[in-house]
């Protein structure tokens, strides 16, 4: 089917949204019906769904599917198992090859809930709701009493599952975003995202982005201002805003060219990497990867949150799945560090090392193993207060700044924050032909 996409911008002057442009795209477009006994899934059901993923493969186009479902259809027993193993099969092939969006209208229970865990990105309107095992079995099983939104409501995938990349009120509205999302995007793994207008100069001064940078090293502000700053039109489409809130991902364009852009936020956290942060940003990072979508990195972390329930939870594994996204991803990759990027989280955080193409930082960037006061306690735990606040005025000045790291070759280039988008710019173009040669294997193996 064709689909009539609009792009909604903010006006760089105006605060109000407009739409800037309407284009055509197609896409296979399957919706499994709540009004239809509840959207149990047949056998012949879930062959639609997997007839729909095979044609969205073979013909290159985006996969999008509008999901109510109660879950397999009770009626048929093992047929419709196994009818929605098929379906989850061909979903599975599309990965990688075409976007998959996924709009939750109702419920989507046990097997469809997991139909959503293989899409790129999950809308759900706000009465919808998604769980593997319902609250009857959750009583049976556990003795708490809860109820569907308590479960698997859209607000709690949105903040605390991070399954929902955005919610919305209605069907309506949930279709209007999928038609937003599919603008950033290319229709396959083969294509780049088709280009848009905007009348933004790409050599727009950005001295706003500086003036956010507080003259307090511990100071916070909030770094969605430095996007959009960045941004055409100062516009961006931020993908799961409420999950994990110390990182900050979004779809923005510089100069028409979709770009994808992975940020730490001090506002939460301080900007600190802990599990949900990774596994976020790694997500995004591999999503923007598969299908050929530039990577812009800001970089403002004091390192990973410390704590002994992270580490038994798996840092290590989760903090490893971002090192992992980064290190295999072949686009081209833009590094800014705006100010802190400390020990392992400035190793993780797309550094030159890592393989970004240009790394770049703001005078205020500060790139060290830690932070002058911690370097204090280890070293000069035995000095008078005197003699450490000595070290740590010396640390800082010998230490923490960006010339260092461009004498050894780390940073590119120490740029005004008022070229900022100018500089971002000029390198995405440079890049623009970038290829890599990649290896043959059958595929990797993700830390997951």
């Amino acid at each position: 089917m064709t689909v009539h996409l609009q792009r909604a911008v903010k006006g760089a002057a105006a605060a109000e949204v407009r739409w800037l442009e309407t284009i055509s795209r197609r896409a296979v477009w399957v919706d499994v019906d709540e009004s239809v006994r509840r959207g149990a899934l047949s056998a012949e059901a879930s062959g639609v769904i997997a007839h729909a993923a095979d044609t969205a493969r073979e013909k290159g186009l985006p996969l999008v599917m509008t999901i109510g479902s109660s879950g397999a259809d009770i009626v048929e027993g093992v047929a419709a198992l196994h009818g929605w193993g098929q379906a989850a099969k061909a979903i599975a092939k599309c990965s990688g090859y075409v976007p998959i969006i996924t709009v939750v209208t109702g419920p989507a229970v046990s097997g469809p809930a997991l139909l959503i865990g293989l899409s790129d990105i999950v809308i759900m309107t706000s009465d919808s709701y998604a769980f593997v095992s319902g609250p009857t079995m959750v009583a049976e099983f556990t003795g708490i009493k809860i109820n569907n939104d308590e479960l698997g409501g859209a607000d709690i995938h949105a903040k605390q599952s991070g399954v929902a990349h955005l919610v919305v009120a209605d069907r309506q509205s949930a279709i209007a975003e999928v038609e937003h999302v599919l603008s950033f995007l290319p229709d396959n793994v083969d294509e780049i995202a088709r280009a848009t207008m905007t009348s933004d100069p790409v050599d727009r001064l950005t001295p706003e982005a500086g003036r956010l940078i507080p003259e307090s090293s511990t100071g916070s502000y909030d770094v969605k201002q430095v996007i959009q700053a960045i941004a055409d039109d100062g516009y961006l489409l931020e993908l799961r805003a409420r999950w994990a809130a110390n990182i900050v991902t979004c779809l923005i364009t510089i100069s028409g060219q979709s770009i994808g852009v992975v940020a730490n936020q001090p506002t939460y956290l301080a900007g600190t990497l802990d599990i949900p942060a990774s596994q976020k940003a790694a997500r995004f990072v591999s999503f923007c990867d598969a299908f050929n979508i530039p990577i812009l990195t800001l970089v403002d972390t004091p390192g990973f949150y410390p704590g002994k329930d992270l580490e038994w939870r798996g840092m290590i594994r989760h903090g490893a799945q971002l090192v992992f996204a980064y290190g295999r991803a072949t686009v081209p990759r833009v590094c800014v560090i705006l100010r802190k990027s400390y020990g392992g989280a400035y190793i993780v955080m797309d550094s030159k090392k890592m393989g970004n193409d240009m790394c770049m930082a703001w005078p205020t960037a500060e790139l060290a193993v830690m932070g002058a006061g911690q370097a204090a306690a280890i070293l000069q735990r035995h000095a008078t207060p005197q003699e450490r606040e000595a070290f740590e005025q010396d640390y800082v000045e010998r230490l923490l700044n960006p010339y260092v790291a461009a004498e050894r070759g780390y940073v590119d280039s120490v740029i005004d924050p008022t070229d900022t988008r100018r500089e971002i710019a000029a390198a995405f173009a440079m890049l623009s032909n970038k290829r890599e040669k990649l290896q043959t294997r059958k595929h990797d193996n993700s830390p997951l």
